[in-house]
């Protein structure tokens, strides 16, 4: 079986080279995985937008609306890092259908990954943290809602704690939130998951993966899921310029190898998203996030 890799132009929105959020990352990777043989050409599941109903899942309707109308008021925008114009708003909504769609093919073949999503920090009255809307969170909203599934685990491996992903879920019993990060970065104000791991800074590939492996067991255990939506951030690389931790190249595709790993051994599906990466060499940045779709085809 081929892997099933989701992919829309629309994941781009086109920002200014010079904009701190690296939007551009989304069509090199794109490209890398097409160049590498990842994909064939024309070999991409291409979603549809996510629907309003599907959003309002996960978020306050009025929310919804204001990114739907390009209305997101100014003090919100300023919480999420860039201007929710049309094309940020229709990226929003792709990749969030993205990660829905990623969700839906891993349960027919098992594993599946998306070129984008991972937007952890958007809770349910707004965005922040460069995430619009919490893809995730709306995709196991989704499915819990469809019958698909009754129980969800979100592993979360971005360096910055999925604080909106905890907050969204808070109380929820059908979906175990488990976040893995660096604890003195971003958010300041952390949210409570189910299990939070927090790192302390530099921590490398070694000491990282033995901690990871246990809390990974753990977080299974507990959540006894029917999915798994796994977070592959690569923003705890060592050069990463929003990270703090120390992994490398190597580091992170052992995690990679063992969660998804370790998850399908148990034959439970795996949904892959791309979650946080921000350095400025955008085609080592899109090679360091196609690691996660490398090490999926080991397994697919």
């Amino acid at each position: 079986m081929r892997l099933p890799i989701v992919h829309h132009p629309a994941f781009d929105a086109r920002f200014d080279a010079a904009h701190r959020f690296p939007m551009s990352k989304f069509s090199r990777l794109a490209d890398v995985l097409l160049a590498d043989g990842l994909v064939e050409k024309d070999g991409w599941h291409i979603p549809a937008p996510a629907l309003p109903g599907w959003l309002r899942l996960a978020h306050d309707a009025r929310y919804v609306d204001q990114v739907l109308g390009q209305a997101v008021p100014e003090p919100i925008e300023r919480e999420i890092g860039f201007k929710v114009d049309e094309r940020v708003a229709l990226r929003s909504r792709a990749a969030t259908g993205g990660t829905v769609l990623t969700g839906r093919l891993a349960l027919a073949e098992g594993l599946a990954c998306n070129t984008a999503g991972g937007s952890h920090h958007a809770r349910a009255d707004q965005g922040a943290g460069f995430s619009v809307f919490n893809d995730v969170a709306v995709a196991a909203r989704l499915m819990i809602a469809d019958g698909d599934v009754a129980k969800v685990l979100v592993v979360d491996c971005d360096v910055h704690q999925g604080d909106g992903t905890a907050r969204i879920f808070a109380g929820d019993p059908s979906v175990f939130t488990f976040s893995i990060h660096c604890e003195k970065n971003y958010p300041v104000r952390k949210a409570t998951s189910d299990l939070d791991v927090g790192l302390e800074d530099g921590l490398g590939d070694q000491a990282y993966l033995a901690i990871f492996r246990d809390a990974l067991r753990t977080a299974f255990e507990r959540a006894k899921p029917d999915i798994v939506f796994y977070n592959a951030g690569v923003d705890p690389h060592k050069d990463d310029r929003l990270g703090r931790l120390s992994l490398s190249d190597d580091g992170l595709a052992e995690r990679d190898r063992h969660a998804i790993g370790f998850i399908r051994e148990r034959d439970v599906p795996v949904a892959c998203v791309l979650g946080g990466g921000y350095s400025k060499d955008i085609d080592t940045l899109a090679r360091r996030h196609s690691i996660v779709h490398r090490i999926a085809t080991e397994f697919a």
